[in-house]
């Protein structure tokens, strides 16, 4: 029997083992303390949305369960399916154009079929609307060429859908892309060596490796559109995003606006799940540690020129006609004697906010990407389940949650820059920390802790060694951020500064008055000024 001295050496033992452990995977203060409070910050808004909702009493569950409440759900939910399943279809074939065939202009196409992703939803629905609508472009153009004078709605669902497809698949298509340069050709091989054809070897091996990756992408379009506005407010479809900023523009039914929100959230989260589902089920690596290898290149032959034109056609639809549709709206508002005001104070003010956020989401995630990489843990878990929560949160829900604290606690940050800044940051933080994050997963972490041997503090070894290291990716989360902010629309207008104007708002504006001359000259610029980011990110990724 051990006495009991033994026993309280035996605990005073692994007291100090314990205690080793913890302070081993216990981040500095330099990072944890910036950590914790970029996570109270991400909390604001669901917090908030509870407490309203638990406040409403019995006529919460009321509201909740009410027919065109489920409607609406139901609406939402359908449109976020079918947009996903579409940009999955067509971002597959795509990608693998672009990086295992020898289509015509490869390296073009893997630029400019990326491209879209600067278009906004909301300027895709103007140009549905100007273009396709009941006195459209096409309107007019078959009235006096054939005498039709009346064409199919492109409103509802129908022009929702195809608006939220055509500017959404870059997200699959990036991913996808990614995926396959990551596959080992030697997993091909070998199925080919076992009597495989290319068809059954790409079903069989490919499509199953690459299903994080669609997975993936698959979940931003989903969260992409179940947070959309602008285009289905213009396309008069109805979904929860525009019903809530419907509730709150109105002042009709803050509780009802609140519950709904919440739903929200919670669809989002369960998107989110099934996508944590989907890719943890197996194993996408492989066991040895062979070399990698570029991916080899298959001959199209006689399909190389349609394979050409299928890009061609998605470029056309997706890039080339809204464009031209923009184009057509300024020049026919100069001929009408419109005065052609570029909106250079929106651009500005554009810029302006799109840089301080980029700057701000990417000093916000330094510290989180720190803690969850470097100091695994309990702790980093938690940090990364609240941090990607702003993927589940739309704007218009960060809005709310931002307003009620601003109006109620913080009224002297109530509709400044500071807020509307804070706003973006809660929405994109999950850009920076997942760029951030890529680039420490590649960094040696004995390159840090030579550091610390050496003397350096911990804030010198950030200063000094982790933060030019990882310089790439916190460059590329930076960039990813500052063109996510460029098109924000629902909390900038919500929370921004009153007489602040972007090019976002500016395009809303004149376009949700039917103003599309006005709409389109902005709507350009805002295109031409994120176009090149993405092209040097894409470029540089390729």
């Amino acid at each position: 029997m051990t006495s009991p001295p033994a026993i309280y050496s035996i605990r005073a033992a692994f007291r100090s083992v314990l205690n080793r452990i913890l302070r081993a995977h216990r981040p500095p203060v330099v990072v944890l303390v910036p950590a914790v409070a970029v996570t109270l910050l991400l909390l604001v808004s669901p917090v908030y949305l509870l407490v309203r909702t638990l406040d409403g009493g019995p006529e919460t569950w009321d509201l909740l369960f009410r027919l065109r409440m489920l409607q609406t759900l139901g609406r939402t939910v359908l449109l976020m399916v079918t947009v996903t399943l579409a940009c999955i279809l067509l971002s597959l074939p795509l990608a693998w154009l672009v990086v295992r065939t020898d289509v015509p202009w490869r390296r073009f196409w893997g630029i400019v079929l990326a491209l879209p992703l600067v278009v906004p939803t909301y300027v895709g629905g103007l140009v549905a609307v100007a273009a396709l609508g009941p006195r459209g472009i096409l309107q007019g153009f078959l009235q006096n060429v054939a005498g039709v004078e009346r064409i199919p709605d492109i409103t509802g669902f129908t022009g929702a859908f195809a608006v939220l497809t055509m500017f959404s698949y870059p997200y699959v298509l990036l991913t996808i892309q990614a995926g396959l340069h990551r596959i080992d050709p030697a997993l091909e091989e070998s199925s080919r060596a076992l009597g495989y054809n290319s068809r059954q070897t790409f079903f069989r091996v490919a499509l199953p490796l690459l299903r994080p990756s669609m997975a993936a992408g698959g979940l931003l379009v989903a969260l992409y559109t179940l947070s959309d506005f602008g285009a289905v407010s213009l396309l008069q479809y109805e979904t929860l995003t525009w019903a809530i900023f419907v509730q709150y523009d109105a002042g009709i039914d803050r509780t009802l606006g609140a519950v709904m929100s919440l739903v929200l959230v919670g669809v989002a989260l369960t998107t989110l799940g099934c996508e944590g589902v989907i890719r943890t089920r197996s194993a996408y690596y492989r066991s040895d540690q062979g070399a990698p290898r570029p991916p080899p290149i298959v001959r199209l032959r006689g399909w190389r020129w349609p394979a050409a034109g299928l890009c061609s056609v998605v470029l056309l639809f997706a890039l080339a006609l809204p464009l031209a549709v923009l184009v057509f709206w300024v020049v026919r508002g100069v001929s009408a004697g419109e005065p052609f005001l570029v909106s250079w104070l929106p651009a500005l003010n554009a810029l302006y906010v799109s840089i301080l956020a980029a700057a701000a989401a990417t000093v916000a995630g330094l510290p989180v990407a720190i803690v969850i990489v470097r100091f695994p843990g309990v702790l980093s878990v938690l940090l990364e389940r609240i941090t990607y929560l702003g993927f589940a949160l739309p704007g218009i829900v960060v809005a709310l949650g931002l307003v009620f604290i601003g109006a109620n606690y913080l009224p002297a940050l109530y509709q400044t820059l500071g807020m509307l800044i804070a706003a973006y940051v809660i929405l994109f933080l999950p850009t920076s920390v997942g760029a951030v994050r890529a680039s420490l997963l590649q960094l040696n972490p004995n390159l840090e802790n030579a550091a610390r041997t050496l003397g350096r503090t911990p804030r010198q070894v950030l200063t000094s060694i982790t933060v030019p290291l990882v310089r790439p990716g916190l460059l590329s989360g930076a960039g990813l951020v500052f063109l996510l902010t460029m098109k924000e629309l629902p909390a900038t207008l919500v929370i921004g500064p009153i007489g602040f104007e972007t090019l976002a708002t500016a395009i809303w504006s004149a376009a949700s008055e039917a103003f599309f001359a006005q709409a389109a000259a902005p709507a350009l610029l805002l295109v031409a000024v994120s176009a090149p980011p993405l092209a040097f990110l894409t470029l540089r990724h390729q």
